[in-house]
């Protein structure tokens, strides 16, 4: 076990520097104009795949980092870039972490080189949860799997909703209901994998903020995928659905080893394990516009001086640094709890990504009110900015629900 470090080590500090003038001299001066096109950014993702931060053995580096400050450092970088360019590089590893929370060795190996493709032949994954009436109710989902015994293939039918690379994707991976008699523990993962007749994509929504990543409903209609495409296989699957109905049976729901916290569905499981990634991005984004506030503060002069010299600016800014300094540690603690396989005793996945996420919409909007009526225009980055950060309170379990998980988790009460 990696002892708990706040310094990266020289690697890491080669790592961050190289992915701060990625961010820095290919993402951001491209940010405005994927902006407002609001289409996936293929030619940034291409670049990134030409240098290795968008593939499989860069996202498995950062991922196994021994510290767990891989991940965060990775993402901080490219989203002080810009936090939708930058999802489109990341997207992709929101599927493979599906995988590599639930799948086998086999499937891994199998179906994460092909979420990425290659520097020549870039391709995305998805990963499809939320549906219209089931966002981070998960329990209510309704998408259906079947499992056709006599072809050995399971058939899915719903719709998924706010999925990112939906329907552009090479490789969906669907979370759906297998035993709708257990609520959230009758829920299974798959991989659809590319071509499969029966999956398209349904509306893409035109989004507020990070709006170079392209977010879709996908629709399943009588989707047949082979029975190997059930992240764990099938004899997992019925040992795990097994012990769920005999609980059932017993009216007994006995807290798994380290509390409620250790979540049992398969994308409680995914999102559990991406959450400090989340709290990371939104760091990023805050930090940024923490930047252009500070350099702003210093450089404009009103009354014959610059801003900062007035304390209602100087205490913002000094405000806005304390608390991002403090949600990145909130990120590494949990980053490197997550690496290290110590339970979330106190939800604190959901603490990190609260905390972050609420810091980066705060901090974004001071930054527009000290750049005054420049701060609102798109002349300068922090409106975009402000946009992005948004997202960061509602995807992946919404602020409610993440002080809910806390809630729960520290009463002991179970996570639905």
């Amino acid at each position: 076990m990696a002892e708990f470090t706040m310094e990266l080590n020289e690697e890491q500090k080669e790592v961050r520097d190289w992915l701060h003038g990625f961010a820095a001299d290919v993402i951001r001066p491209a940010a405005a104009e994927w902006d407002e096109r609001e289409e996936t950014p293929w030619p940034v993702i291409q670049e990134a795949a030409k240098v290795g931060i968008y593939s499989l053995d860069f996202y498995a580096q950062q991922y196994f980092d021994s510290t767990g400050l891989g991940i965060p450092m990775a993402m901080e970088e490219l989203f002080w870039g810009d936090a939708g360019i930058a999802l489109s590089i990341v997207g992709t590893g929101l599927a493979a972490v599906g995988v590599l929370a639930n799948g086998t060795e086999e499937q891994i190996g199998t179906w994460i080189p092909q979420m990425y493709g290659d520097q020549n032949d870039v391709k995305v994954a998805a990963f499809c949860s939320s549906e219209p009436d089931a966002g981070s109710d998960v329990a209510s989902m309704r998408t259906r799997a079947v499992y056709d015994e006599a072809k050995d293939e399971w058939v899915i039918n719903g719709t998924k909703t706010w999925a990112t690379n939906g329907g552009i994707a090479n490789v969906h991976v669907v979370v759906a209901v297998v035993d709708p008699e257990l609520g959230s523990k009758g829920h299974a993962s798959f991989i659809v994998p590319p071509g499969t007749p029966g999956l398209s994509q349904g509306q893409k929504f035109k989004k507020h903020g990070i709006r170079a990543s392209h977010t879709a409903e996908v629709i399943l209609d009588d989707v047949r995928v082979p029975g190997s495409c059930l992240l764990g296989g099938k004899e997992k699957l019925d040992e795990r659905l097994a012990r769920a109905r005999e609980k059932a049976k017993k009216g007994v729901g006995v807290p798994p080893a380290g509390g409620w916290g250790r979540v049992k569905n398969a994308a409680m499981a995914t999102f559990e394990a991406s959450r400090p990634a989340v709290g990371a991005m939104a760091v990023g984004t805050a930090r940024a516009a923490y930047e252009v506030a500070l350099d702003y503060a210093t450089t404009r002069e009103q009354f014959g001086r610059p801003i900062i010299d007035n304390q209602g600016v100087a205490f913002q800014l000094a405000d806005m640094r304390t608390q991002i300094d403090a949600a990145r540690l909130l990120v590494w603690r949990a980053s490197w709890m997550a690496i290290n396989g110590k339970p979330f005793t106190a939800a604190e996945g959901s603490m990190s990504k609260l905390f972050a996420s609420e810091t980066a919409k705060k901090v974004t909007a001071q930054a527009i009110q000290i750049l005054g009526g420049n701060g609102y225009t798109r002349e300068y980055p922090v409106e975009r900015m402000h946009r992005d950060a948004a997202i960061y309170t509602i995807f992946e379990g919404t602020s409610e629900i993440q002080r809910l998980v806390i809630a729960r988790t520290l009463s002991g009460m179970p996570i639905r």
